[in-house]
């Protein structure tokens, strides 16, 4: 009930607010205007193609990045020469801001999707590696005893034992990453593109149109919200365990 009750206050208030000239409508437009704007940009199709546009990148970003970090991480997780190798670079480029090296993948991809896609990959990628990497090694020691102790090959040990106790924190991973894959998709729009939501946004604020504005931020919220969710349930059908009795995934 807070959940819901919360926002639903909140825009009333910004409505009467705004309505009473308490705040300047230029800049807070009541959310009145706001709808308006929405069923406008609905009604011409510019709300669906720059929500696609957004949204289509975002997916094939997060999901190369996953399989990218993913496998990576493993790798490391599994072998402590390979981390050994690796993680020193790694962790020397996941320290440098992403957006920072959209005009080297610029240069290299070029512009258009394939660089958006490529930076949005690369975010992704490090925030699963990490995570990857971490819930491999983390593993309690006496889980692998018992694997030892059934004679368990080094399959089955995967199978059975390393994967299953690391699946929850990866999970966790996949629901940070794809949260932070949406503020990069819309920092790159901002800067470097010529559709989505995050170039609606900041076309929105060239032009003065502050409804259309909000309607792009507010679309980026709940795709946000939506994306996480749906993450978080794809998380509740791989890993039922993590549902009950300590678990480490917050289902």
């Amino acid at each position: 009930g807070l959940g819901v009750g919360v926002p639903i206050l909140f825009i009333v208030l910004w409505q009467i607010v705004a309505s009473a000239g308490l705040i300047d409508q230029r800049f807070f437009p009541p959310p009145t205007k706001v709808a308006a704007a929405a069923v406008d940009m609905v009604s011409d199709g510019t709300l669906q193609i720059n929500a696609w546009d957004t949204l289509r990148r975002i997916l094939i970003g997060f999901f190369f990045g996953v399989v990218s970090g993913a496998f990576v991480g493993l790798i490391m997780g599994m072998s402590s020469l390979v981390r050994a190798a690796l993680d020193p670079i790694l962790t020397a480029l996941y320290m440098v801001p992403k957006l920072a090296l959209l005009p080297l993948f610029l240069l290299i991809f070029g512009i258009g999707e394939l660089s958006f896609i490529a930076l949005i990959t690369v975010t992704v990628f490090f925030f699963v590696w990490l995570s990857t990497m971490a819930a491999f090694v983390s593993v309690p020691e006496n889980y692998r005893e018992v694997a030892r102790s059934f004679n368990a090959t080094p399959f089955q040990k995967f199978r059975h034992v390393l994967l299953p106790a690391a699946l929850p924190d990866i999970f966790v991973s996949l629901r940070l990453s794809i949260g932070v894959a949406v503020l990069v998709v819309v920092g790159i729009e901002f800067v470097q593109s010529s559709s989505g939501l995050g170039w609606m946004i900041w076309n929105s604020w060239q032009l003065f149109q502050a409804p259309r504005m909000y309607v792009g931020i507010v679309m980026v919220a709940v795709m946000g919200v939506i994306l996480t969710a749906l993450v978080r349930w794809i998380g509740r059908m791989a890993i039922p365990w993590a549902r009950d009795g300590g678990a480490q995934l917050p289902f």
